[in-house]
């Protein structure tokens, strides 16, 4: 059985106990008004205790506390003044009485206030309390007209006079500390002790303005129902800083300034309901004549200007929460989503998705078709998610989905590959380019106990698995998974070591002819043997690389063992070398890699070097460099063509020999012409542009077969050969008959 906390069984005694209390003095008339006496008196004991003791609790608020505390101490000297006043008959401790429970309304009120100011700017400050006294001046506009009326019109004046009628001002004052709470936002997240707080001060009022109508009435009989709703709102009071020791809730969970979306109302609302008021006073009253037509006039002006007002601050709201660009919500927006779903407890989901090679698109075709493409994409993520889940974009290329009622992690997976496919099957077209949607997402489902911050934490770890497996995926957060970030940068420091410990080396892959089966070259592929790890596929490292700049010394490396092969080749043969785009940038690129030709003594024309799609367009310099490259006789290849967003009328104008069509496409070529239409197209383009085409990932015959009869006569894959080292490569070379 679970085990209950210490906190509610004492509310339970003390629950048990004024039920108790109360059902004798409902059969024991005499004895009634004695024994409620003694129980709120013992329940203000007990709150005051545990207030002052939250108070001293770290992380809450020691004056706002502290002024509660002495608020239940005026609540104990105001019942035993009343037992005083009402054996004894004197007015003067009637009078007594007054004081000290206004004493009582002050300190609950500011406890409240300076609970709710508290972190306030001045401007935001002046607000508040201008909002507050909205609300005040319709709850007097009721208190008048429902107690204190009645009182200045059937009595004399007198010292209990006096008290009947500070009794419901003194309500006002509790009104206003629970508006204080409720604008200021702090039970936003709904917080168990500041509700129920919040819920016992709204419940003395009741019993104050209950307590005031009856006797003004002369009704004995709503005593006994005054002191049941009294002694309710003493144990909502006590329960508040029991909860607040006992919970890790309000330590634990991130607090928010932001009042709920209702509670910016509360001030519109007020307004209404005084127009409201006036007019049924005049009503009831039989007032209308002489001041129906000013009251009408004056409610349906007041009605109108809360109505503008409150249009106003849902535009306003809107403007903040909205991305202007995709029209979809902006970071505020989804966190505000996101509060509210977490409160209403239905089981939300995050989505974060980030877009491959964005910056691609910016450079190669400008910022305007970057905005294009954004809300093409916004477009896409409004057709592919159903309901009423919110969708925002979060960065410039970095968009949110939070989705509701996620149960399980296939749920999210369905929703993320469902938005994957529809961006792939609509691409967007760019200066008569058709460019891919391509995206990275990464997903995480509520669990009980975590809050916001932790499942956006979990959705982004998720995400950067994604991007470390490939372009275009989706991964769903499981319980172990590792922000990999960390992995990396661990990586990234063994990695600028690993060249200088001899860790890293070269195997050669060839590159033959498919119809004979002879090499015409050898591509120069990098591997890494970890001394504690053991071997890293270059999937793993080489981003690391790229990113860190390691590859710039590396890459050299690699060219200087490369070209070093180049004489066991045979004189006809070539290497192939990959060029990073960060080694493409680098301003003395064209220097170092004719330096490496000139040391070794092999001719640029028996050098290619590859570079991706994303080197060619990511700037100028780095095809001002292949420019210059191509001119002393090194030959350039693009690697993985059609994997990532070159523009075709781009390539043209490029200094490109060689389209090297990238393994994913042959592996879907089944002898149908959909399975060959992408190899089909390349071997076309490269036709028309006088390139020579170079097929990788070849596994089988009929793959080769297929290939040469679309006109690619030349390939590498394991059908051939896997990666060898150099002695290897030597070896098959010596034993060919080319």
């Amino acid at each position: 059985m679970p085990k209950i906390s210490r906190s509610v069984a004492l509310l339970v005694l003390l629950t048990v106990l004024s039920v108790a209390g109360q059902t004798v003095g409902f059969f024991d008339l005499a004895a009634r008004p004695w024994i409620t006496v003694v129980m709120i008196i013992s329940l203000d004991l007990i709150g005051a205790i545990y207030s002052w003791k939250a108070s001293s609790r770290p992380g809450m608020n020691r004056t706002a506390w502290r002024l509660i505390a002495a608020g239940r101490i005026g609540s104990i000297v105001t019942f035993a003044l009343y037992s005083g006043a009402v054996t004894t008959g004197s007015e003067l401790l009637g009078g007594t009485m007054m004081l000290s429970r206004t004493a009582m309304y002050t300190c609950f009120t500011l406890g409240a206030l300076i609970a709710g100011i508290h972190g306030l700017r001045r401007r935001a400050r002046s607000a508040l309390i201008a909002e507050i006294i909205t609300v005040l001046a319709a709850g007097f506009m009721i208190i008048w007209y429902v107690a204190i009326e009645p009182v200045l019109e059937d009595t004399k004046p007198s010292l209990e006079w006096l008290g009947t009628i500070g009794w419901p001002l003194g309500d006002l004052l509790l009104l206003a500390a629970v508006a204080s709470i409720v604008l200021r936002g702090a039970a936003a997240r709904f917080s168990t002790p500041i509700v129920v707080f919040t819920l016992g001060m709204g419940v003395y009022a009741i019993a104050d303005i209950y307590l005031t109508r009856t006797a003004a009435t002369g009704a004995q009989s709503g005593n006994m129902v005054a002191g049941w709703i009294i002694i309710t709102a003493s144990l909502l009071l006590d329960a508040a800083p029991i909860l607040a020791l006992d919970s890790t809730d309000l330590a634990q969970r991130p607090r928010t300034g932001k009042a709920p979306a209702w509670a910016t109302h509360l001030p519109m609302y007020a307004m209404v309901c005084g127009g409201l008021v006036m007019l049924a006073v005049t009503v009831l009253e039989r007032a209308f004549l002489p001041w129906g037509g000013l009251v009408i006039g004056l409610s349906v002006m007041t009605c109108a200007a809360a109505a503008r007002q409150m249009i106003s601050l849902r535009e306003s709201r809107q403007l903040l929460i909205t991305d202007s660009l995709t029209g979809l919500a902006n970071r505020a927006g989804f966190d505000d989503a996101l509060d509210r779903a977490l409160v209403r407890g239905e089981n939300p989901a995050v989505l974060l998705l980030d877009l491959d090679g964005f910056k691609l698109v910016n450079d190669a075709y400008g910022h305007a078709a970057g905005d294009t493409f954004l809300i093409h994409v916004g477009h896409q993520l409004r057709g592919g998610v159903r309901g009423k889940n919110t969708i925002a974009r979060i960065g410039g290329d970095e968009f949110a989905i939070l989705l509701t009622e996620i149960t399980a992690d296939s749920q999210a997976a369905a929703v993320c590959k469902r938005l994957l496919d529809r961006m792939a099957a609509n691409p967007i077209t760019l200066d008569d380019d058709l460019i891919p949607v391509r995206a990275s997402i990464g997903a995480a489902r509520y669990e009980a106990g975590i809050d916001d911050k932790t499942l956006l934490r979990r959705a982004d770890v998720a995400m950067y698995q994604s991007k470390r497996a490939g372009s275009h995926g989706h991964t769903v957060y499981q319980p172990g998974m590792v922000d990999r970030r960390s992995a990396d940068a661990a990586l990234a420091d063994d990695l600028a070591h690993a060249l200088d410990h001899d860790e890293l080396y070269v195997l050669f892959q060839p590159i033959v002819d498919t119809a004979t089966g002879r090499t015409l070259g050898a591509e120069a592929l990098l591997r890494w043997e970890h001394p504690t790890r053991g071997p890293i596929g270059p999937d793993k490292f080489i981003p690391v690389a790229e990113r860190t700049g390691v590859i710039i010394p590396v890459g050299l490396w690699v060219l200087e063992q490369a070209l070093a092969q180049v004489g066991t080749l045979g004189a006809d043969r070539y290497i192939s070398v990959n060029l990073s785009p960060r080694q493409l940038r680098e301003p003395t690129i064209v220097h170092d890699v004719l330096a490496a030709l000139n040391r070794t003594g092999v001719p640029a024309t028996r050098l290619v070097l590859e570079v991706t799609e994303s080197a060619l367009v990511d700037d100028d310099s780095g095809i001002a460099a292949l420019h210059q490259l191509r001119s002393h006789g090194v030959r350039i290849a693009v690697d993985d063509f059609g994997t990532g967003y070159s523009s075709l009328q781009y390539l043209t104008r490029l200094p490109v020999d060689i389209l090297k069509i990238d393994r994913s496409f042959v592996a879907t070529m089944d002898g149908t012409p959909s399975g060959a239409a992408v190899a089909t197209a390349i071997i076309y383009l490269a036709n028309v542009l006088n390139m020579r085409t170079i097929a990788e990932g070849i596994e089988t015959t009929e793959q080769a077969e297929e290939l040469r009869a679309l006109g690619c006569e030349t390939g590498q894959g394991y059908l051939y050969a896997k990666p060898l080292t150099p002695d290897a490569l030597l070896s098959r070379l010596s034993a060919s008959l080319g």
